[in-house]
């Protein structure tokens, strides 16, 4: 935003309000995330650099064989990972670091890791002159045993060894080896002949040596970058694995070997499973164009658009979270992480305009959560659900079209209502952007529209993101932002960069996907589901709710759907329940996980921005998204909801469920038309669920309990004067 300093006053009061947001969407930086400088900056820049450009080129013009792209593409998030995410705190400047022999160990262990990776080089030049298979004693103790145990003495060193924030640990150097020699090995095995005895008893050892040493990275990096939750989760998988013929009941099961798991463990029955299939394609490029966005300043003008749209109606900057947290959470796939970009503006806003900090943070958590159900990109679980499910993306990207509008009606009635009963103003003419000149502006809307438009042109979904990245950039162009060279590389710079976390997240959840594909544990919860759906189908439904929420606490929304789907859908599709209906039902509760106490991260981020207890804030965000918590249960009841039958059926329930949703709104906040009274509040809950229902007779009950409601509001308060604001 630039202004002239010599403008005269009246312009300036009319200008400087053109741009509230400025760097809006940036990222925050991390706590345990290095600052290099130097040479090591221009190392890491490059690196990043290259990994973004290798998945674009990879993508749309020189494909690579399908396991080799996806070792690569783990294997470059790992290099990548642990050069730029600590293993802990950083020493502060001036204070000692930790003590040389660290540093010392740290070097001595690159021998062995350096040794182990010269041995995969060797490996590869023995089969590509006509060796069958390596001798095992060599996979054993020349590549094998030294790269596992150098992995997990340099990750229980770099716990420990506190360095600065500018310097690189050496045991993540030699981490950093380590997964190059574990990947290297991996491709060498996987483009031979011996790819096809993975599971078996004839499989080389050295594929479970290089599995064990690459899941052990992946755990690690994801405890870097995401945190504990997911990481003891993929534990108890794995320990389930080798404890299972020791439990009781329907969990119990025959036990698999180390060797015939961890073989079969890096393969697509795991790791490379669908959700590396999905980070590899469909997450790393909306990342890339969400990069792209952000370096044409199209992100901050989403936010300054809402503000000038919204901004003016009471409790403005809420309403404006709504829209542009939902947009912006769309495209960048993390609730927690768009909490943090779009809050630090937002949240503070509302807290000027009179909402307490707990509200002002649920309310940016509960719209943050929500974009992730948001079509057309639904923070790429769309993907993730075509390539679960075969169904194509754009019936994925329809049906989730009347649940995200009753989702956001329900989070947008409930910031009216809490506005309106608190009295609170919207925004002055003079806190916000001029929207006459930012409708000048709205051809920065083109990539999304672009995006939209090739994809129900029928253009695959790769072809459709670079066409939406590269109109990012063209836009750039005719706006104030133009994006040269050196913009398009800290574009691509900042892409490998972001994605670190998701495809970390998304290769650990494929650790996950490959114990129930290899011990038929999800099997065994369909059994389950089963039995309690010969009891009550509502009862089997309640308890796949909980199970997705359980599974979904403290991880981001693609690995949270890819775990509860390979658990929980199989079961509700055994149990007569429609895919489609049955992949959306478990989808919805993994991203209101995000929302949901105990482990809610969103509100959590939010509650750290907004300076309220975390735990007050998951419970207010909570009841801001109570719709997300009922509606799935009506996909079953009536699949009309999701698109499912004629255009009048789908017409009536949407009408109804979102009048239903008004109605559930003002229970919640105790605010109609007015106050509303105890009595009332509950016969507004029992004619708000009738409607969500869907059922013909139900609707009718529901809008008679409205329409009577809203005579009787309006009668005892028509004659008062109203309230400005």
């Amino acid at each position: 935003m630039s202004q002239n300093s010599h403008s005269r006053p009246d312009d300036r009061d009319e200008t400087a309000i053109d741009a509230i947001a400025e760097g809006a969407d940036d990222n925050a930086g991390e706590p345990n995330r290095r600052a290099y400088t130097g040479w090591q900056w221009w190392l890491f820049g490059i690196l990043a650099i290259a990994y973004s450009s290798f998945h674009l080129i990879s993508l749309n013009v020189y494909p690579l064989e399908t396991w080799s792209f996806r070792i690569i593409h783990i294997c470059g998030a790992l290099i990548l990972g642990y050069g730029l995410y600590a293993g802990t705190r950083f020493a502060e400047e001036g204070k000692p670091r930790s003590p040389r022999w660290m540093a010392a160990l740290g070097y001595a262990l690159l021998l062995p890791a350096l040794y182990a990776l010269v041995q995969v080089v060797l490996m590869q030049q023995a089969m590509s002159q006509g060796a069958m298979r390596i001798e095992p004693n060599i996979e054993a103790f020349h590549f094998g045993y030294p790269l596992m145990l150098t992995t997990a003495a340099a990750i229980l060193l770099s716990w420990s060894d506190r360095q600065y924030q500018h310097r690189l640990s050496p045991a993540d150097l030699v981490l950093m080896v380590c997964a190059l020699a574990s990947a290297g090995y991996l491709l060498v095995m996987f483009n031979s002949p011996l790819r096809a005895a993975t599971g078996t008893t004839f499989a080389p050892m050295g594929i479970s040596y290089a599995a064990i040493a690459g899941a052990a990275l992946i755990l690690e990096l994801t405890r870097r970058v995401a945190g504990l939750a997911l990481v003891i989760i993929a534990a108890l998988f794995l320990t389930y694995v080798f404890a299972g013929p020791w439990l009781p009941g329907f969990l119990g099961y025959p036990g698999l070997s180390v060797g015939r798991f961890f073989s079969q463990v890096y393969t697509d029955a795991g790791v490379l499973g669908p959700t590396t299939a999905v980070s590899s394609t469909y997450i790393i490029l909306f990342i890339i164009f969400a990069a792209f966005l952000q370096a044409s300043k199209v992100g901050d003008y989403f936010i300054n658009f809402a503000f000038a749209a919204a901004g003016r109606a009471r409790g403005g900057p809420a309403k404006v979270s709504i829209f542009a947290s939902g947009l912006m959470g769309m495209i960048n796939g993390t609730s927690a992480g768009n909490v943090v970009s779009t809050g630090s503006l937002t949240i503070p806003l509302m807290k000027k305009v009179g909402y307490p900090a707990r509200s002002a943070g649920a309310i940016e958590a509960a719209a943050s959560t929500g974009g992730q159900i948001m079509p057309p990109i639904m923070g790429a679980g769309a993907f993730i659900m075509a390539e679960i499910t075969g169904i194509p993306y754009t019936e994925i990207a329809i049906a989730a079209l009347i649940p995200a509008i009753l989702y956001f009606a329900s989070v947008y009635f409930m910031v009216d209502f809490e506005a309106a009963r608190k009295g609170m103003r919207g925004m002055r003419k003079d806190e916000i952007p001029r929207f006459s000149r930012l409708v000048k502006q709205a051809y920065l809307f083109a990539p999304i529209i672009i995006l939209i438009v090739a994809l129900f042109m029928g253009y695959s979904v790769i072809r459709a993101g670079t066409l939406a990245t590269a109109s990012a950039a063209v836009v750039s162009w005719v706006s104030p932002n133009k994006m040269g060279i050196r913009a398009i590389l800290k574009a691509l710079q900042l892409a490998g960069t972001m994605s670190i976390q998701i495809i970390a997240v998304c290769a650990c959840a494929g650790l996950i996907v490959g114990v129930i594909a290899l011990t038929g544990v999800g099997a065994r919860f369909s059994s389950l589901l089963l039995g309690l759906a010969g009891v009550s189908q509502l009862l089997a439904l309640f308890f796949a709710m909980c199970i997705s929420i359980l599974l979904g606490m403290g991880m981001p929304t693609t690995a949270a759907y890819a775990v509860a789907a390979s658990v929980v859908a199989p079961g509700l599709i055994d149990i007569g329940i429609q895919p489609l209906v049955a992949h959306f039902f478990v989808f919805y509760f993994a991203v209101v996980s995000a929302i949901t106490p105990p482990v809610a991260l969103a509100s959590y981020a939010a509650a750290g921005i907004s300076g309220d207890n975390a735990m007050g804030t998951s419970v207010a965000s909570f009841k801001i998204g109570l719709a997300a918590f009922i509606v799935p249960f009506m996909f079953f009841y009536s699949p009309a909801m999701l698109m499912e039958g004629s255009w009048l059926q789908i017409l009536r329930v949407g009408v109804t469920a979102t009048l239903g949703i008004v109605l559930l709104s003002a229970t919640v906040q105790a605010w109609f038309f007015g106050p509303v009274k105890a009595w009332q509040r509950l016969v507004m809950l029992i004619g708000a669920l009738c409607m969500i229902y869907g059922g013909i007779y139900t609707d009718v009950i529901g809008l008679i309990i409205g329409i009577g409601l809203f005579a009787m509001q309006r009668g005892r308060n028509g004659s008062r004067p109203a309230t400005s604001h």
